[in-house]
């Protein structure tokens, strides 16, 4: 099991920074070789909804499904937060996101265990930086300029 933790500081209210963080199709632009799609018509958030990301190169690639198991937008007084489970075959585990409002702007959380069932486990610490390095990137771009480490 692999698991790391990416916080971002932004100058966004947390409603924005929220809708943002929880627009799983700009997730696709964020991420080299991956395409997003969101199950659950007509909406594309709260719990139930399955995302699937498409990782590939030409026609070697892999799904990884997610659900929305937890899904408590930001409210006065409350922070927001979202689970999702990662069901796929080739990746398995769960991420939560929380936005909390901190004065005028926000701060992000995002925790993630990710288990690769084909990986040995004296590869998780490189799994996690990678994750790390990977959705942190992620998660500035959709954020925008606005965002600290």
């Amino acid at each position: 099991m692999s698991a790391f933790r990416i916080g971002r500081v932004t100058a966004l209210p947390a409603g924005e920074c929220w809708r943002r963080v929880t627009d799983w199709p700009a997730h696709a632009a964020q991420v080299p070789l991956t395409a997003v799609s969101v199950s659950k018509p007509p909406r594309s958030t709260g719990v139930g909804t399955v995302v699937v990301a498409r990782s590939a190169l030409g026609r070697f690639g892999f799904d990884d499904p997610m659900e929305v198991v937890l899904w408590e937008p930001p409210s006065p007084g409350r922070p927001g937060r979202c689970r999702l489970e990662k069901r796929g075959r080739v990746i398995t585990g769960w991420a939560e996101i929380s936005v909390h409002a901190k004065g005028s702007g926000s701060v992000v959380l995002w925790v993630e265990e990710l288990r690769l069932p084909l990986v040995p486990g004296v590869f998780d610490p490189l799994v996690a930086r990678v994750g790390r390095r990977v959705f942190g990137r992620a998660l500035d771009g959709l954020l925008g300029a606005g965002s600290a480490r």
